[in-house]
């Protein structure tokens, strides 16, 4: 057996690579420029200014499906903005946490711990009062005259956990600090996300606004383009795979990261079927494989509450051929709360998680119109045929089912 392994990856490395460097083509890659994104970062950067004369900039938040572009945008602003404040010695300090990350932001408790940290505060995991917990946070940053820009990455996800409860603390620190003074920044996939926030939390916030939109084709064949010529040999991409996989992307809501998965995965199937170039065909099957990864991968990682509703969903449809109601929803998602220990949310809440869901595209809501009866809205599932078995059998094993 190890003398066959040993022989796989003598051939294996005696094989010409595809890529030159891979991880041109990965999510975390910072490129020195972003293209079509030139009016988006002109925007922010008006916005942040100011705080290179330690003048608070107004509370921003920034919209977009994913794969548009906001993190890649707001990292490159701070990035800039961090180099001219040590050149100049201004006290401006940046601080980015992705609200996604548990043991990180998943409480209100740990995501003010965690900041506390970052200055260099030691706080307990747990076991503190959260009002403790701010106190230490707002010792550790009012120490001196300084800036604090709070960089809030899927904020949405923050809220989901917490209640907005948490940005009305965070926007009513400023009246405490004699020194330092904090400004927020919140970055959501969830364009109506503000709607669902109450009335003082958005009084408080007073937010600047934007939006980024999805790329179109073109835009995406660009972006592969350039990205091509530094991750792949030249000559290894046959002609028409960068329009494919700019098709696919632009057709899931012009998300960049989709594309540059997509062509990246192409790659790595070329190379395990030792081919000498990355071909249509392969953008077929890593368009296969990357749906079942996605689908699975967005399951896994949403809040309880989400992954019971969806569950909940999925056990009514199983019930019924024809597409099924909120209401249908709740009376099975309540019997669910019981069997798991988790506390009921109201209807209300549980049809904004749906809203969510179909926004996700992991299910489809239509809203109709019963006359005199009020409207409803009428719920199917989005997921392939062949995902639903097993995203079912993941959620029932996560909830404990």
């Amino acid at each position: 057996m190890s003398n066959k392994l040993s022989g796989f990856f003598e051939k294996y490395l005696k094989n010409d690579p595809l890529f030159i460097d891979k991880k041109i083509l990965q999510a975390n890659y910072a490129p020195d420029t972003i293209p079509h994104r030139d009016d988006q970062i002109e925007y922010v950067a008006n916005i942040l200014a100011p705080a290179l004369k330690l003048e608070k900039p107004s509370n921003l938040f920034v919209y977009g499906k994913s794969g548009t572009g906001k993190t890649l945008t707001m990292k490159s602003i701070i990035s800039n903005m961090e180099e001219i404040s040590k050149k100049k010695k201004i006290d401006l300090k940046f601080f980015y946490l992705n609200c996604k990350l548990k043991r990180v932001a998943d409480t209100e408790y740990r995501l003010i711990a965690q900041l506390a940290r970052m200055f260099g505060k030691d706080v307990p995991a747990t076991g503190l009062p959260t009002d403790e917990v701010y106190k230490i946070f707002v010792e550790a940053i009012d120490d001196k005259e300084q800036l604090l820009i709070l960089v809030l990455d899927e904020i949405d996800q923050l809220v989901n956990k917490v209640g907005d409860e948490i940005l009305y603390n965070l926007t009513r620190l400023n009246p405490e600090l004699e020194k330092a003074e904090l400004s927020l920044v919140g970055i959501s996939n969830n364009l109506f996300f503000m709607n669902s926030i109450d009335a003082r939390v958005k009084s408080s916030l007073s937010e600047e606004e934007l939006v980024f939109p999805p790329y179109n084709a073109l835009q995406l064949q660009d972006i592969l383009k350039k990205r091509s010529k530094l991750a792949f040999r030249s000559n290894v991409v046959k002609k028409g795979v960068i329009e494919k996989c700019a098709a696919y992307a632009a057709r899931e809501h012009g998300d960049a990261r989709r594309a540059l998965d997509l062509f990246r995965v192409a790659g790595e199937l070329a190379e395990r079927s030792g081919d000498k170039n990355v071909d249509i065909k392969h953008i077929d099957s890593a368009e296969e494989k990357i749906e079942n990864d996605m689908v699975l991968d967005m399951v896994n990682t949403q809040p309880k509450q989400f992954q019971l509703t969806l569950y909940s969903i999925m056990s009514v449809c199983a019930l019924s051929n024809d597409s099924i109601s909120t209401g249908d929803v709740f009376g099975i998602y309540k019997d669910n709360c019981l069997k798991v220990g988790l506390k009921p949310l109201t209807q209300r809440r549980v049809s904004d998680i749906i809203n969510e869901l179909d926004m996700m595209g992991i299910i489809t809501g239509r809203v109709i119109s019963r006359g005199r009866y009020g409207r409803s809205k009428e719920i199917s599932l989005a997921l392939p045929s062949a995902n639903v078995l097993k995203v079912k059998e993941v959620l029932k094993d996560i909830l404990g089912l």
